[in-house]
């Protein structure tokens, strides 16, 4: 809570809730030398409650129902042609830049949520902790990049606005859209569910064809 009223004072994106805590956890630990399976015996009990808090995202998704019904198709098309970006767009310049093919797996999930990102990281070959970091570096710029990134373009439709959100920058990015409101956030939740499931589909395929 103390991150989070620092960060809405600050707007500074190394000054993220997130990388502040991680920051303080890491600090804490080597000071008090505790070593990380230590730690994990404890913060398991935090990591299990991460599974049900993206279940949660279906209660704003739920109320805004029938709002977001009459966008069904354009949502389905954008967050599969958003799925298939996201995976192209770190695929390619690892690949360019000849990072070795573990760490162009690994990269790809990088726009879904972190349980999805981890089982389609390593059902196609990558390293799940690699993916990890990655996912959350993901969120962390998308909620604090993109509304400036989509306000930029002209994007200021709550449902345009909170899909982008939620199929860019995951359960990061849905906190985001849901501090805009809660149709923004329900069609971040909505973005989230189909991103991860579109990803989980597409990735092993477009993985294998980029890698030849």
């Amino acid at each position: 809570m103390a991150a989070r009223a620092f960060y809405a004072r600050i707007r500074f994106a190394l000054f993220h809730p997130i990388l502040v805590t991680m920051a303080l956890i890491i600090a804490l630990l080597h000071v008090g030398g505790i070593d990380y399976d230590e730690y994990m015996s404890g913060g398991r009990v935090i990591t299990f409650f991460l599974g049900p808090s993206v279940v949660a995202l279906g209660l704003p998704l739920y109320l805004r129902l029938q709002e977001l019904k009459r966008s069904a198709p354009a949502m389905l098309t954008a967050v599969l042609f958003a799925s298939a970006v996201g995976i192209v767009s770190v695929v390619v310049p690892a690949l360019m830049a000849g990072a070795p093919q573990m760490v162009v797996r690994s990269l790809a999930p990088k726009s879904v949520t972190t349980p999805i990102a981890i089982v389609v990281s390593e059902s196609i070959g990558g390293d799940a902790s690699l993916t990890a970091a990655v996912v959350v570096v993901t969120g962390i710029l998308g909620a604090v990049i993109g509304p400036l990134v989509l306000r930029l373009v002209g994007v200021v439709h709550p449902v345009s606005f909170g899909l982008a959100m939620g199929a860019a920058a995951h359960g990061i990015g849905t906190a985001r859209a849901l501090e805009e409101g809660e149709l923004q956030g329900a069609a971040a939740g909505l973005g989230i569910c189909i991103c991860g499931v579109m990803t989980a589909v597409l990735t092993p395929p477009i993985v294998g064809l980029l890698l030849g």
